[in-house]
């Protein structure tokens, strides 16, 4: 709790940074050193499943970020996988209002997250779109012949299928959650929809006098979308900025309880959560965080629908246990 600009999000934020290895708020990781410092860490001490876990996390403007887990070297993915944080910030919007590539990235970093033994597949494809595209290009500029092209043709529709599948059966599951958090928050029928619509060597192969004049993969699941609807429709074109945001906290949640069904119940950072709905949908909130999870909300002012265990005062430099 604090007034506006005091440091609130920068807490929320420094707890990101100390558990997942990276800030929810800017890819410019050069903002988080401060003015006339080299380098920046952030750390954290946590308790999970009844053992004491330590981590740290060291930016620098030049070389690689440094992340130690109980005083370790670790990959950022295993930090990641050890200790889940899920975090809601207002500009989170554009999981719903935004591109589709928005969604794809959102959704492909949930699964890693919910299927750790997938984690590399979103990059994995990635890197293949990338060589074929560079082979199309070599071939259209006449560097190279088509046999170029093969190999990550067939590389393209594996990955793409085994993409495609993945986000199949991440939507599946996810689906009844969302829907049962979005009634909670006052919408109804709410759904995402993914439909792959298939790649194969075949199908690339048939498009492939197009791919190489455009110089880029015209089919696969780099292309698709996943839809997010409530009984008015599509959100993204249809629904208010109050039903977005409903929809943003119930896939937020909705993944929180995935997590919790497979014994990883994760942390949840919820920054300015709850100044945009009324007391109802504030009482919803709530009653979907369960009792095993962690969860830390900021606020201007204290809320009477919370009750919460611990109250945070946060001034500019400093917080202190109320």
């Amino acid at each position: 709790m604090g007034a506006n600009g005091a440091g609130k999000t920068n807490l929320l934020e420094g707890l990101h940074v100390a558990t997942q290895g990276f800030s929810p708020r800017t890819r410019a990781e050069g903002r988080l050193i401060r003015t006339g410092c080299d380098a920046a860490r952030a750390m954290a001490q946590t308790r999970t499943q009844g053992s004491r876990i330590e981590t740290s996390l060291t930016v620098r403007r030049s070389g690689p970020k440094e992340a130690l887990l109980n005083g370790a070297p670790a990959a950022l993915d295993v930090l990641r996988t050890r200790l889940p944080v899920l975090v809601f910030l207002p500009d989170r919007l554009a999981v719903v209002k935004g591109g589709p590539s928005v969604r794809r990235t959102y959704f492909d970093r949930m699964l890693g997250r919910v299927r750790p033994e997938l984690v590399q597949l979103p990059a994995e494809y990635a890197q293949a779109l990338s060589q074929r595209g560079a082979a199309l290009r070599r071939v259209r500029d006449g560097f190279a012949g088509r046999d170029a092209i093969e190999p990550w043709t067939e590389a393209l529709a594996r990955l793409g299928r085994n993409l495609d599948t993945a986000r199949v059966g991440l939507v599946a599951e996810l689906d009844p959650h969302f829907g049962e958090a979005c009634a909670t928050l006052g919408m109804s029928e709410a759904r995402v929809v993914y439909e792959p619509a298939g790649v194969t060597e075949a199908a690339l192969e048939e498009r492939l006098a197009r791919d190489i004049d455009r110089g880029t993969s015209g089919a696969g699941p780099h292309l698709r979308d996943f839809v997010i609807t409530s009984a008015a429709g599509e959100l993204r074109g249809y629904g208010s900025q109050g039903q977005q945001r409903a929809a943003v906290l119930a896939l937020l949640l909705a993944e929180a309880t995935f997590l919790g069904e497979r014994g990883r119940p994760p942390a949840l950072l919820l920054d300015d959560v709850l100044s945009e709905l009324d007391r109802d949908r504030r009482a919803g909130l709530v009653s979907l965080l369960g009792a095993e999870t962690q969860t830390l909300v900021t606020a201007t002012d204290r809320d009477d629908v919370l009750e919460p265990a611990c109250v945070v005062e946060v001034t500019p430099g400093a917080a202190t246990v109320a």
